[in-house]
Formats: structure tokens, sequence, C-alpha cells
């Protein structure tokens, strides 16, 4: 019974320790999102004093605006009351599309400021044509942002990015609002998103923040596929590229996350394992494509000249590191497909479109390292290295020819590659014959040009050796060259040598017999015998 009531009293200490730990735990987790809570109702608060703060400025600027329009229109002459009424009509239009609301008023406001910059804009000097046509500009995209809310337009929310990018100070709410509206529509659209697609296999994606970022990248790509991918420039085309891989990177942290937060859930991981993979994998081709575009903005400066406004041309050795690049884009994309087990037949194909692609990358990159060696005068092995990249690029043409859907302007640019390696191989074979046959008249020619005495170059006077003349050895006082007071280092001086003496006596000297100087040998009896 002691023991009973000691271990049944031990029990019950511990079940009130726990009790009062998990109580403990309870106050301090609701302390903890109390604190949390009013965290946010702060920011939430400072958002707000903010925005009310700013709505207070437009106000006051949209009644002083009114009050100078119509002091203009008093004593002001017409141009000036006009202008004074295009400013009241865009600051009105400015309060109501911050405000959110009467969108048919911020519009006609739009329309009259426009309207009255670009009649403004026909007359006076240039400088302010130039203004009134900035303006006209940059109150374009607030009217189409107010004829999509309106619902008198057709335009997609994500055709807005393109007019996000322009500079202005007007377009500074615009952006903000547009920040906000594309936000919102994506966590709509990520609400929707279940999966990710890719080559036959269908990833489940239940992260938010993973839809979302898929989703900026998927409306990224949709501007780079769009009709009007021709009116972009190479440098936003670039730029939006470099917003697309910032998105599949933060998409691909998001995943990571979620392999280390899932532990021992094999499913969970693989399906985490196999998106991953997938988002690699489009970036990896989004790279290449990238890198396909900077080699056509290399190429286009490759085939210019230098006096085309100030631009440097394209070196053929640019072009190797770029198709290098190419070349290591690929095969890291291909060793990244091909890693999986279980391999569909749309995997495999994509598998041998890239190594079609690799191989005429080394086609390219075969033919600029030839011209790279050719501007470097090296004929011999310019010609081989055209010869090899004419017979890739049949190679190439030959392959995709035996697929069913060739692309035409791939086959068109091989074609035009093994032309150029043919004429260009035949250029060095030429140039090369001819500089062989002109090597011995060079050779004459400088065998010819020889000079025993030294006097076709320009005897140089040395301060040390002019001592007793007077002339100056140091230069004129506005020259630029170096004073010339003792050669360095010193010239080789002739100094005797010792005599040579050859020894010929010694053949005919006849030395004395020293026979009877020398030890005689006793012998025996034996000896005197054999004797």
């Amino acid at each position: 019974m002691g023991v009973g009531n000691l271990h049944g009293g031990r029990l019950q200490n511990r079940l009130s320790l726990k009790s009062g730990f998990s109580m403990w735990f309870c106050i301090w987790q609701k302390e903890l999102g109390a604190m949390l809570w009013r965290r946010d109702n702060c920011l939430m608060g400072q958002m707000g004093r903010q925005r009310i703060y700013l709505l207070g400025r437009l106000r006051k600027a949209v009644k002083w605006a009114t009050l100078f329009a119509q002091l203009c229109a008093v004593r002001g002459d017409s141009r000036t009351s006009l202008e004074a009424e295009a400013y009241a009509s865009y600051m009105k239009g400015t309060l109501l599309f911050e405000q959110d609301k009467n969108w048919e008023t911020a519009l006609v406001n739009f329309k009259n400021a426009r309207a009255v910059y670009e009649e403004l804009g026909k007359y006076g000097s240039i400088e302010n044509q130039i203004l009134c046509r900035e303006r006209v500009e940059e109150l374009e995209p607030s009217i189409r942002y107010c004829l999509h809310k309106v619902g008198k337009s057709s335009i997609q929310t994500s055709e807005f990015l393109g007019i996000g990018e322009m500079d202005g100070p007007a377009l500074d709410l615009f952006r903000a609002k547009l920040e906000t509206v594309m936000a919102e529509e994506r966590s709509q659209q990520a609400a929707s998103m279940t999966e990710f697609c890719w080559h036959g296999f269908r990833f489940p994606i239940s992260n938010s923040k993973t839809r979302v970022f898929i989703l900026k990248a998927q409306e990224l790509e949709k501007d780079l596929n769009g009709p009007l991918v021709g009116s972009l420039s190479a440098e936003k085309r670039l730029g939006i590229f470099d917003k697309i891989f910032s998105a599949y990177h933060d998409a691909r942290s998001c995943i990571r996350n979620d392999l280390t937060a899932a532990g021992n859930a094999e499913n969970v991981k693989d399906d985490l394992n196999g998106l991953d993979k997938a988002v690699s994998a489009v970036l990896g081709q989004r790279t290449i494509e990238r890198n396909q575009l900077l080699v056509s903005i290399a190429k286009s400066k490759f085939t210019k000249n230098r006096d085309d406004k100030g631009e440097k041309i394209t070196k053929p050795e640019e072009l190797v590191r770029l198709y290098d690049l190419l070349i290591q884009n690929a095969t890291d994309l291909s060793d990244l497909v091909s890693s999986g087990r279980d391999r569909k037949p749309e995997e495999v194909a994509f598998v041998e479109e890239l190594s079609l692609k690799i191989l005429v990358f080394r086609a390219e990159r075969c033919f600029y390292l030839a011209k790279s060696y050719s501007s470097a005068g090296k004929r011999t092995e310019a010609y081989v290295l055209f010869c090899h990249a004419r017979s890739l690029a049949d190679t190439a043409m030959q392959k995709l020819q035996l697929t069913n859907n060739a692309d035409e302007a791939l086959v068109k640019d091989l074609k035009a590659l093994s032309y150029n390696c043919r004429s260009n191989s035949c250029i060095e074979h030429a140039t090369g014959i001819m500089e062989e046959e002109k090597i011995p008249e060079r050779l004459s020619k400088g065998v010819s040009t020889i000079s025993l005495t030294g006097q076709q170059k320009k005897e140089e006077k040395f301060l040390v050796d002019l001592l007793d003349v007077y002339e100056s050895a140091i230069g004129e006082a506005n020259s630029k060259a170096p004073p010339r007071i003792e050669r360095f280092p010193p010239p080789f001086q002739s100094v005797p040598c010792n005599p040579i003496i050859l020894d010929n006596v010694f053949s005919s000297i006849e030395f004395p017999s020293l026979e009877n100087r020398m030890k005689k040998d006793k012998k025996g009896l034996f000896g005197r015998l054999w004797r």
C-alpha cells in the first residue's frame, strides 16, 4: 500500500505539472496570437493612415486645380485656360482612380485632358509640343484601364504588364494599382490551379505560394509567345526573361521548403520531387531561349560595320562563348530529363529534340571558331574547321528532315550555314594558296633590303659620347622622347684573349736509357737450368 500510494502520488504530481505546463503554454500561445494580431492591426492602421493622408492631399490638389482653372478662365488667355482646364480634369480623374469608384467619371476626365493635350501639342514651340505628347502617352494607360473596369474594352488584365513598364510621373498610381490588381487576380487563379502539367505528367500543387509564382511565370511567358512579341525590343524581352527566372526560382524555393517539411511521407515527397524536376526543366528551357536571343542579338551586330550608330561589332569569340553556354544548357537539361526511371514517350521525344539542338549548336560554334582562326590568319586551321562545321550542319539537316514535324525555319538556317561553310572553306583554301605563292617574293624582298653598313637606321646620339662636343643629347624642350644619356645595357666590347700554345716538341725528344738504374731480379737453380 505504501509503495502504491508513493507511485500514485508521483503520477499525480507529474499530471499536475503536465497540466500546469500545458495551461501556461496555452496562455503563452494566446498572448503570442494577440501580439501578432496587434502588430498586423498596427501595420494595417499605418497603411490606412497613409492612404487617408494621400486621399486628403489629392482632394486639396483637385480643389486648388479647379480654382486655378476658374481664375485662368477669367484672367488668362485661351491657351493658359485650356492648360489649366486639362490639369484640373487630370487631377479629378486621378482622385477617382485612387478611390476605386466612379470609373465612368474618371474616364470622362481623362479623355477630356487627353483631348486638350492633343490639341495643344499641335501648336506652340517644339518643347511645348514634346511635353504635351508625353502627357498624352502617360494618360493612355489610365484611359485603357478605366475602359477595362467599365467593361468597354476586351483587353485582359495580364496585357497591362507592358504598360506598367513605362516611365513617367503620371504612371506611379497606375503602377501601384496594377500590382494590386495582378496580385488579386493571381490569388484567384491560384485557388483553382491544382496541378502542373509537363510532358504527360501531372504534379499536384498544394502550396498556394508555389501556385502564385508559377502563375506569374506563365503570364510572363504568354507575353513572350503572344502576337505582340515582334514589337518588343530585345532589352524588354531580356527583362521579361529575368522576371520569369525570378518567379520560377521562388517557386523552387517553396517546393524545397515543402520537401523539408514533408518528413517521411514518401508519396508527398515523390510528388514534390517530380514537381521540382518539372519546374527545373521549364527553367532550363527558358534559359536556352534567353541565350538564343543573346545569340541573335550578337549575330545582328556581327555583320554590321563599326560605323553603324557607333556600335561595337561582335567578335567571333563572343559567339563561340555563347554557343558553349547553349551546349552546356542543353546537355544539363537532357541529363535532368533522362534521370527518371519511368520515361514516357513525350520525354523520349524531348531528349531526342535536345540532342538535335546540341548538334546544331556544335555546328554553329565550329563555324564561328573557324571565323576566329581566319581573322588570326591561320588558314589551315580555319579551312579544317569550316569543313567540319559543314559536315555537322549536313548531319543535323538530315536528322531534322527525318522527323515528323520538321521546323522549316531551322532547316533553312542549316542550309544557309552549310552554304556559308562551303564558301568560306573555298575562300580560305584560295587565300592560303595565294599567301604560299607570295612567300618567295617576300623572302627575296626582305633579303634585298638587308644592309651591312647600318646607315638606314638613324644613329642615336648619347650624352656620354658627346662630352667634348657642344651638342645636346637630352633632346628638345618640347620633345616627349626620353633623354639619351648612356646605352643600357652597354654594348659588347672586344678584349684580348690568352695565346694558344701547341706542344709539338714532345714527340721529337729522345730520352736516355734507364736500364742500368733498374733493379735486377735474382734467379734460382731451376731458372738457370731452364735458361
